[in-house]
């Protein structure tokens, strides 16, 4: 792999990832419900769940998901139900940091909650079947090619969620002034539920 394919990669991923989507959005609303300590349970469940998805990418999922219409609109319309599932407890907190019903008061229900939300997104099966091979030069060894990067991708990755948890923290202090938690979980409420509504609306 030449120096600059990866340098290409590595600035294309590094906006991909710091676009705001159901990972970042989730790292944001834990970081400030819990601190941003806290939410590394929440971030490895997601970066174990993006793991998972292109582990399925490698034996072929992505391309099941391509070829297949119905398939994928039933993968989307789950992931979009979740995710405005999540924005509906969000606007049930009402004036209370805590979520209703105690959703992710350990560490691993954080991590299950950030593994359920990495998974509920077919998109992310799409970006390692058809975005990262466009990196791979079929010519020469590939095994290396795809540890270079994937390695790139989980850094960045890791580094955005770690960004958007530490902005949430920082944002929690703020929020204790007259009605501003209140505004801040309806604002999580309508994000989730926008993200979830481009998801089911989305295109391949």
């Amino acid at each position: 792999m030449s120096m600059t394919v990866w340098l290409t990669f590595i600035a294309t991923t590094f906006f991909i990832s710091a676009t705001p989507g159901p990972n970042m959005l989730l790292m944001l609303s834990h970081g400030t419900r819990y601190g941003w300590q806290a939410t590394l349970a929440t971030m490895g469940g997601a970066l174990s769940g993006l793991g998972l998805l292109f582990l399925l990418s490698a034996f072929g999922m992505a391309t099941i998901l391509a070829t297949s219409a119905a398939l994928f609109l039933i993968f989307k319309l789950a992931g979009a139900v979740y995710l405005i599932y999540l924005g509906w407890q969000c606007f049930r907190a009402g004036d209370q940091l805590e979520m209703p019903n105690a959703l992710a008061d350990s560490a691993a229900r954080r991590f299950r909650l950030g593994l359920t939300v990495a998974l509920s997104n077919p998109k992310a099966i799409l970006f390692a079947g058809a975005f990262l091979p466009q990196f791979i030069n079929t010519t020469q060894p590939q095994a290396k090619q795809w540890a270079i990067l994937l390695s790139s991708f989980f850094i960045i990755e890791a580094g955005w969620q770690v960004a958007y948890a530490a902005g949430g923290a920082r944002l929690g202090s703020w929020l204790q002034g007259q009605n501003r938690i209140k505004r801040f979980n309806q604002g999580c409420g309508a994000a989730f539920f926008a993200v979830g509504g481009l998801l089911a609306a989305a295109q391949r």
